[in-house]
């Protein structure tokens, strides 16, 4: 049994942040219905790179679901969106503010045709405030949140992360609050709107960073790989490349100092993990000068993991894949894709043990699934193919 296969989401989401949220509930079962303009989501066209004419980007966030082309500039197909919408229970949609008024569509008129409906909206900075009307790309969140301040090596110049995570994080705090809207109304009876953004998803996963400011008016600079609160705790080179240390306590910088017999371990100014913060920057060039020089990568690894330490590689994403442990916890599934053949999918990362998600339909072609759904939903007559 797939949990949430009861569960009739209509997608309106393009581009990664909603196709994301919609992915997360299709992964445990819900029957998604990514409604596309004539022209499709954005993304069908993102790239190189291209396989058998589809996008891999949009091939990466919109599996599990069916494909409907419905042009809201036709009545024809607004109609049938709203006859969808009263058989509904979700609506998931990434426009800007006020797009889906301008059809008709928003929370306040869905809500009069179908009350239990639960509708979810992701933009770049809210639904409402003055900062409504800004661009809702990954990059300016990360831009506007203080990620990017706080990213990169002293004095580099502002860094945004490796993939767009306030484009994802904002996908999955929707899908979150999604799930407590579907919980809440079974109590009520009721569905509500889901009013959410980039730009709050990277603003709440400031977390300590933000404790730390409130805490002492200083503002957070950034430390490269280093850690504001904890020492060492970094990527540090060996004689032949970088791994990474995390001493998150006291204890464990003994061991460290035991198993690697590092001479200054007594030292008073890295006795304590608040000595060793703030003599942070001395304490790692002598320990990549004294210490970690002396050997490789993999020796360090193998001792540190002899003495308990956590310590890791850090890995290209080929590394990532050709890890047995990926492997084992099926990160790394393969379908058959009706135009592009076999085809890789990342797994889904949480493992349930009685109503597990699964990976089981690929992205769906442009219009693949449009006279199933209209039967799905007693509508009369096929959807031309677009």
């Amino acid at each position: 049994m797939l949990p949430l296969d009861n569960l009739v989401v209509l997608d309106l989401t393009r581009i990664l942040t909603g196709p994301y949220c919609t992915m997360m509930l299709a992964d445990f079962g819900a029957d998604v219905i990514k409604i596309e303009p004539p022209q499709g989501d954005d993304t069908r066209r993102w790239g190189p790179p291209f396989m058998a004419g589809e996008s891999a980007y949009y091939l990466s966030v919109n599996r599990n679901k069916r494909s409907i082309v419905l042009d809201f500039r036709e009545p024809r197909d607004r109609e049938r969106f709203l006859a969808m919408v009263d058989q509904a229970d979700v609506v998931v949609e990434n426009y800007r503010p006020g797009t889906m008024a301008k059809w008709g569509f928003d929370y306040e008129s869905l809500k009069q045709r179908n009350p239990r409906l639960i509708m979810a909206s992701i933009s770049g900075f809210g639904a409402t405030g003055p900062g409504r009307d800004r661009p809702g790309y990954d990059v300016v969140a990360q831009a506007m949140s203080g990620l990017m301040d706080v990213t990169g090596e002293p004095g580099s110049g502002p860094v945004k992360a490796g993939f767009s995570v306030g484009d994802i994080g904002a996908g999955m705090w929707a899908g979150y609050a999604i799930m407590v809207a579907l919980w809440a109304r079974q109590r009520t009876g009721e569905g509500q709107w889901i009013d959410t953004s980039l730009y709050e998803a990277l603003i709440s996963w400031q977390t300590y960073l933000a404790a730390n400011y409130f805490a002492t008016g200083e503002v957070p600079r950034p430390l490269g790989s280093a850690h504001p609160n904890i020492a060492p705790y970094q990527a540090v080179r060996a004689q032949d490349g970088y791994f990474v240390l995390a001493c998150g306590n006291d204890a464990l910088w003994e061991r460290m100092v035991e198993e690697c017999q590092i001479s200054f371990g007594d030292d008073p100014r890295f006795r304590t993990n608040p000595d060793r913060v703030r003599h942070r920057d001395e304490l790692i060039l002598r320990l990549e000068n004294e210490v970690f020089q002396t050997g490789t990568v993999h020796e360090w690894l193998e001792r540190l993991s002899r003495a308990g330490v956590p310590a890791a590689p850090i890995q290209s994403v080929e590394q990532v894949f050709r890890d047995p442990q990926v492997a084992h916890r099926q990160m790394d599934l393969v379908l058959e894709h009706p135009t592009v053949g076999p085809l890789h999918h990342l797994g889904v990362p949480a493992k349930l043990s009685g109503t597990p998600g699964s990976v089981r339909r690929p992205a769906p072609l442009l219009n693949q699934h449009a006279e199933e759904i209209l039967d799905q939903f007693g509508l009369t007559g096929r959807r031309e193919e677009s």
